[in-house]
């Protein structure tokens, strides 16, 4: 039987560590922050992807690999998996979560007093402060998924995209 993690110890620690990040340490510097919670997500998914194909054989290509990041990696992290994946069959894959576990306790609330609020592409009112706090913690699990799929011997890069909370995309393009 394995070991697990209570969810709120994590989401507590995934806020904390991103506030520290952007607050304390890299304060005036966001895009180092993010490099940084990349690089901490990459080394967690690296040593998780290694603990959960011990058992298993290599992988033959691409498209068999990210249904396992689908299927099973992302059963083991969230017990679900992945809502929904798309391809274009040219070494981009999107992966949709409708209900992004580490993104279910935010929201964008534009009800403030208007400090800090924009429009976005779609003309919608949006919270400058909150979108970024959001985005901000996106950069831990694309380090993750960067990090399984490099151990699998799958380099590549990936972003996320968050238009409607907590539903978010993680968009995997495979490096020839």
């Amino acid at each position: 039987m394995g070991r697990e993690v209570s969810e709120s110890c994590v989401d507590n620690l995934l806020i904390e560590m991103v506030s520290s990040y952007c607050d304390r340490f890299y304060a005036n510097k966001p895009e180092l922050a993010a490099r940084r919670i990349e690089a901490i997500g990459y080394q967690v998914g690296h040593q998780l992807s290694e603990r959960y194909t011990m058992e298993r054989p290599r992988f033959s290509d691409h498209l068999e690999a990210i249904k396992f990041i689908c299927k099973d990696f992302w059963s083991e992290i969230f017990k679900k998996q992945i809502d929904n994946l798309k391809t274009n069959h040219r070494g981009t894959f999107v992966l949709q979560d409708n209900q992004f576990r580490w993104l279910m306790h935010m929201s964008i609330d534009p009800s403030s007093d208007g400090s800090g609020l924009s429009h976005d592409a779609s003309g919608a009112l949006v919270d400058n402060k909150a979108a970024q706090a959001a985005s901000m913690r996106l950069y831990f699990p694309c380090g993750i998924i960067r990090g399984a799929l490099t151990n699998l011997g799958i380099p590549c890069a990936v972003s996320a995209d968050i238009s409607n909370l907590p539903a978010c995309s993680f968009v995997v393009r495979i490096k020839v």
